[in-house]
C-alpha cells in the first residue's frame, strides 16, 4: 500500500468513491464532490493540503486529505477518509491513517493532526481510535443533517502519540 497525491488522472476515481452511495452519507454535508469541486482540490497549493489517493498493488483503493488549519502551531485537519467499498474490510483506512500521521508528522513537521467525525458514523470512530487517534470530545448538535442536528465527534493526534505503543 503506498499513498500519493492525487492528479486530474485521477478523477474519474475520486468523484465515483465520493459520490458512491456507501460513502457519500459519511462525507462532510457541506463539501461538494462534483468534479468541478475535486479539481479544485486537485490543484490546491502543496503547503496548505493535499488530496490523496489510497493505492494497493497499483489501483485506487481509496482516498484522503489533509489541509493546514495553524501554520505557527503546526496543526493539520485529516478529512474525507474513504475506501471504495470493493476494498472493504481489509482495513486499508486504518494503514493509510498511519502511513499520513507518519508523513505529516515525521516527514512535513506538523506537530498535531485533528479529525471530526459525525456522531452516527461508528464505522469511522472505531477506525479513528484503531488507527491511533484520541478522543477528545463532543460538539453537540453541530451539524444540520437530513432535517435534524447531529454531533461531531472531536479527535486529535500528537506527535508524542506516535512514539507510544499501539
Amino acid at each position: 500500500m503506498r499513498l500519493r497525491r492525487a492528479t486530474p488522472a485521477d478523477l474519474d476515481f475520486l468523484v465515483e468513491l465520493y459520490t458512491d452511495e456507501d460513502v457519500r452519507p459519511f462525507l462532510a454535508a457541506g463539501r461538494d464532490y462534483d468534479r468541478n469541486s475535486v479539481l479544485e482540490r486537485l490543484a490546491q497549493d502543496p503547503q496548505a493540503g493535499a488530496l490523496l489517493v489510497i493505492e494497493l498493488e497499483g489501483e485506487p483503493a481509496g482516498a484522503m486529505a489533509w489541509e493546514l488549519l495553524y501554520r505557527r502551531s503546526r496543526i493539520v485537519h485529516v478529512s474525507g477518509i474513504a475506501v471504495h467499498p470493493r476494498f472493504r474490510g481489509r482495513r486499508l483506512a486504518d494503514e493509510a491513517a498511519r502511513l499520513l500521521q507518519h508523513h505529516l508528522i515525521r516527514e512535513l513537521g506538523f506537530h498535531r493532526i485533528e479529525l471530526e467525525i459525525y456522531g452516527f458514523n461508528e464505522r469511522a470512530q472505531r477506525h479513528a481510535e484503531r488507527s491511533g487517534f484520541v478522543r477528545e470530545g463532543v460538539k453537540r448538535k453541530a451539524y444540520a443533517r437530513d432535517g435534524g442536528w447531529v454531533d461531531g465527534v472531536l479527535y486529535g493526534l500528537v506527535a508524542e502519540d506516535l512514539d507510544e505503543p499501539r
